[in-house]
């Protein structure tokens, strides 16, 4: 079986997603996560972008111990010097230049000739070498160019020294049949091709890029360039769930494998939601809430007496546990950290502290915790960020015909600060007194709320977007009470733009 590589590009264009913005410490734990699935590259960020996305980009180059870390680069010297300047402390690192060929964007916006095109292409990716021995040049929006003039430009970068050719899908416009002929012509057609991987990276505009970049596997490409949960520009990328588990599931028609650990897929999507606020739908594939629930009694007949009558994988190959041990107020931290454990969760004896007292917290308004409600305590920091604001109280008056009054209490370095608001409602009370006590212009953006897991005494997680200073911030906050989970995820949003500023 060949090896394909899998190449996340989640920190960079699945950042790129309205509303899927990351800070720093975020990017890290995501990043690790990575790590830890087993993805052979990640594609840090757009180092050139702002000196936030350098940073990020050269944090992450130094924090990650396996992975190879790359930063994608324009064709032009002042983006390659700042990609190598951010991933040169990588153990691995790659610089990934990229160039558009098709017709429409060298005339509109490159404004460039073919000729200008190709030479720019060999000057850049030979001063990109320079630095660095793992090249990967880009030919945007290849599914749309001349395929001729692109294998010429391709020629062209691994003579210049290229070691990886990435053949994006940039718009999502190609069907799986065209994307297998264009990546067989180009194993035919580009000098020097057995030399370098041939890389994909398709979009979802018209819901194919899993399909596409499967095409591609089986016409000889060896990278997949994708996103977790299918995040990115637009429609999104390839969904590297989708992607690794279609390769390991049907092996026998693509004799192919990855080097991916399944049993963290499931641990690395919930991450990501947890992180940019962006729930799983129920329906996805492989990770969905009903990926592996079966309500037909037909089905559920069949499953009994067999899985695979209607399973064709197991839920335990992506990491969703299958385990009913109950945890209740009276569990120890060795019976927490033995099911962190069962669950994929490796934390320290501090974060199990962290976690051990929310859980205690949870466990006296829970008659039992199960593992959803487990990983919504790890997943989820909320408002108790170090150095950040934290609740300490708040105390809220509703009713009709009466004013809705809200007093919080909030805590930082020591100090407590108390406010009372009406509003129009017990969060708007609540956001307002907030807001008097942090002294910033905060604006709601927008506000949902969903039950993480089942019952009367289901965790509420709120997820709230506020603008600050023109940058948006996502916060989420979990708790029984849904005002709580809402103030609190309020506070989370705020203690993330308090730490920009």
């Amino acid at each position: 079986m060949k090896k394909i590589k899998i190449f996340d590009t989640t920190l960079r264009d699945g950042e790129q997603s309205p509303g899927c913005s990351m800070n720093l410490s975020e990017k890290l734990d995501m990043a690790r996560q990575l790590d830890a699935l087993g993805v052979d590259i990640i594609e840090a960020g757009f180092a050139i972008a702002s000196p936030e996305d350098f940073r990020s980009v050269e944090a992450i180059s130094q924090a990650v111990n396996n992975c190879t870390v790359a930063s994608l680069a324009r064709a032009t010297k002042g983006d390659i010097d700042a990609a190598w300047n951010a991933v040169k402390g990588a153990k691995h690192p790659r610089i990934h230049v990229f160039l558009a060929t098709s017709d429409i964007h060298m005339e509109y916006k490159l404004k460039m000739t073919r000729e200008q095109v190709v030479a720019n292409i060999d000057e850049m990716v030979r001063y990109a070498k320079s630095y660095c021995d793992d090249i990967e040049f880009s030919a945007e929006d290849a599914s749309r160019s001349d395929r001729e003039f692109l294998a010429k430009c391709y020629s062209v970068a691994v003579a210049a020294g290229a070691t990886t050719l990435n053949v994006p899908d940039t718009v999502g416009y190609s069907t799986p049949e065209e994307m297998y002929d264009l990546i067989r012509y180009l194993k035919e057609h580009v000098v020097g091709v057995d030399n370098t991987d041939i890389s994909v990276h398709c979009h979802d505009d018209l819901g194919m890029a899993v399909a596409n970049s499967l095409a591609c596997v089986r016409a000889g490409a060896t990278q997949v360039e994708c996103t977790v949960n299918g995040i990115g520009e637009r429609a999104g990328n390839a969904s590297l769930e989708e992607v690794v588990m279609a390769i390991r599931t049907r092996a026998d028609y693509y004799n192919a494998c990855t080097g991916i650990n399944t049993q963290q897929i499931y641990r690395s999507s919930k991450l990501l939601s947890s992180i940019t606020g962006v729930p799983i739908s129920p329906s996805k594939a492989i990770v969905g809430a009903n990926a592996f629930a079966h309500e037909s009694g037909i089905h559920q007949h069949g499953v009994i007496a067999n899985a695979q009558t209607y399973e064709i994988m197991k839920s335990t190959d992506v990491g969703i546990p299958q385990n009913t041990m109950v945890l209740g107020k009276h569990s120890g931290k060795h019976a927490l950290r033995e099911r962190l454990e069962e669950l994929g969760y490796t934390v320290s004896d501090q974060q199990l502290e962290d976690i051990f007292g929310r859980f205690k917290t949870l466990a006296d308004k829970k008659k039992s915790i199960t593992n959803s409600d487990l990983e919504a305590l790890v997943l989820n920091r909320g408002d108790n960020e170090a150095g950040g604001w934290q609740l300490v109280r708040h105390v809220v008056n509703v009713g009709t015909g009466m004013p809705n009054t809200s007093c919080i209490t909030l805590v930082r370095d020591g100090q407590s600060k108390e406010e009372v608001a009406l509003g129009s409602g017990p969060l708007d009370a609540s956001f307002k007194a907030i807001n008097r006590i942090i002294g910033m212009d905060v604006k709601l953006d927008s506000f949902s709320l969903n039950a993480v897991t089942d019952g009367e005494d289901a965790i509420g997680e709120a997820v709230v977007k506020i603008s600050a200073d023109g940058e948006v911030y996502t916060g989420t906050g979990i708790s029984t009470d849904i005002i709580e989970s809402s103030i609190r995820a309020y506070v989370n949003g705020i203690n993330k733009a308090a730490a920009q500023q």
